[in-house]
This record gives structure tokens, sequence and C-alpha cells, in this order.
């Protein structure tokens, strides 16, 4: 594929291979960038752990093609293994030659992150004719731009028409507490775990928040929706809340990992979505813990959260989010 340059030579790249909730957020902040700066983006996600073929791009697996976002120039396809972004590059380690980019060390993964975030948070353009964004940019925009990504892409038709059959099913004429926790299952979990420091305390305040969101005010019948990467929480959730109900999917083996897993395959990302969107449609949701980013659709989007305070897991917070409604799926 060749670059248009008489339109725009300049561009951010977004590169993740992560979670989709990761993927989107980051993708939101590589989008801000790109608008302020006046550049077009591309959206790589080669090499994801939902994919087995390394050179295939994870958007288009998922998601309907687009070539416009709020006026940013889009590249999402596979034609992506074709284009050839000029340099210079930020951050520098990407104006090596291409063969001594294939290994990056965390360290480097990380510092690239903070140069990122310093790069974002001065406000201005840099001299570099192609940013490359790879690096987890999780709260490095502000909301308005995470909004604009969420209401500009749309999953790929037979995961919208999973999602709506599924909530004629089970949401519909139901006010649906939705409720997602994020366990690892053996994965290092990183900032996740200190709410997992006692593993029988923390779905002890699951179950609270779950009684607290059904005591708040409903029109409608009550239902419980769960979303988990172990199959332990079902079980432990479904014995104290028997109404409480999940959508069909396979589980990794115990202590064999997340969801987002090339053993899953794209069986993995399609559940992923199936879900995410359904937590955007409930009335409530319940995030354990909040700093998982599977969740931030629904934070942005549905009316009623109950999460757990970032400094003191053992306390919780009820925001009203009514003023924001995602448009349906």
């Amino acid at each position: 594929m060749l670059v248009d340059r008489s339109r725009n030579d300049r561009f951010v790249v977004s590169r993740r291979r992560t979670g989709l909730g990761d993927c989107l957020w980051s993708l939101a902040s590589a989008w801000d960038y790109a608008h302020r700066t006046g550049r077009a983006l591309a959206i790589d996600w080669r090499g994801s752990c939902y994919l087995d073929n390394p050179f295939a791009n994870a958007f288009p697996a998922f998601f309907k093609p687009i070539e416009d976002i709020g006026g940013v120039r889009v590249i999402c396809d596979d034609q992506i293994n074709h284009v050839s972004f000029p340099g210079p590059f930020f951050p520098s380690w990407w104006n090596k030659p291409s063969i001594d980019c294939v290994y990056r060390p965390d360290e480097q993964i990380f510092q690239e992150r903070d140069e990122l975030n310093d790069l974002f948070q001065a406000q201005d353009d840099c001299e570099a004719n192609t940013v490359v964004c790879d690096a987890c940019l999780m709260w490095r925009c502000d909301e308005k731009a995470e909004r604009t990504i969420f209401r500009s892409i749309t999953p790929r038709v037979e995961i919208e028409d999973r999602i709506e059959a599924l909530y004629q099913e089970h949401f519909d004429g139901h006010s649906i507490i939705g409720v997602h926790v994020r366990h690892g299952n053996g994965e290092d979990i990183m900032d996740h775990a200190p709410y997992w420091a006692d593993p029988k305390v923390a779905l002890e305040q699951v179950c609270t928040a779950i009684r607290m969101a059904k005591a708040q005010p409903h029109s409608r019948p009550v239902r419980v929706f769960l979303c988990t990467d172990s199959a332990k929480v079902v079980d432990h959730l479904s014995g104290v809340f028997p109404e409480l109900f999940t959508v069909p999917k396979r589980f990794q083996a115990d202590q064999a990992g997340p969801l987002h897993s090339a053993a899953l395959g794209t069986d993995g990302g399609f559940s992923a979505l199936v879900e995410m969107y359904l937590l955007g449609r409930c009335d409530t949701v319940i995030r354990f813990p909040p700093t998982s980013a599977f969740t931030r659709y629904a934070r942005l989007f549905v009316p009623r959260i109950v999460e757990f305070d970032l400094n003191d897991p053992r306390r919780l917070i009820l925001i009203d989010n009514s003023f924001e409604r995602s448009p349906a799926p």
C-alpha cells in the first residue's frame, strides 16, 4: 500500500498485542495525539494474543472497517504490512534498523511509555514524522477522546448479532447489574494484585457490592450478569446469587492464565467483545478491580457504577453516570 503523501505524510501508529480493553484505551490516547497534531492514525494490532498469524491485523478481525475517526484519517486493515512509514521516528528506538527493533525488553517498553506520556502531556508536536505508540497508554488521554473511539468503531456484524441476541434473551425487561471480576487465573496481574491480596476477602467484597447494587432503586425486576476470567469465580458467586447468569464461553484451565490468550484464539476475542458491549448496556456495573481496562467502556456510559477505591480496595464508591449513555451496538 502506497502512502498518499499529498494528503498526510505524518503518522501516529497505535501498536498493541494485549487484551482488547488495553488496545482500545491505548488507541484513544494515540488518536488524541493524532487529532491534536494533524496526523493520520494507523491501527497496527499485528501479533495479537487473539490471532495465530503474526502478520494479521487484529483490528479488522473484530471491528468493521473505518477510514476516519473524528476527522483523523485511519489505516486499519491487513495492508498495514505494506505501508512504509516515514522517519524520523519517536521514540528514538524506532530509528534503529528494523532487524534491531525485533526484540524490545520490558524496560524499553516502559521507557517508551514514559516518553510518550511526557510528549502527550506537553501538549505540543514533535519533529518526528511517525510517532510509534507501542506501550500501554491507559490514562494518557481525557474521557472525551475515549468516548470518541468507542462511538466511532463498531464490532463486526456477527459480533453485533450475538450481542443483540443475548440482550433480547437475558436483558430485555430487566434492570441488569453487570459484574466484572478480573481474577487473573494465574496471570501476573500487576496493578490488580492489591485487590486479591486475600482471595476470600476479595470475593466477599464483590458479594457486598452486588448486595449494595441490588438495594438501589430499580424500575424493573433485577438480574445479575457476571463476566469473569475464572470458572472458580463463577462457581462461588453463583452459589451466593442463584439468579446470576453468565454468557457461555470457554475458560482456560485453573491457573492457566488470562482469556486473552493464543490458546483460545479468535474465540477469546469474540467472547471478550460480546461481554464488553453487553456490560455497556447494563443499568449498573460493578468493577473489580477498577484498574481493569476491560470495563472502561462500561465505566464511561453505564448510568450507575459501583467500584472499589483505588487507594483503599475495601471502600466502595457509587458513581452516578446517568448523564452519559452509549448508543446500542
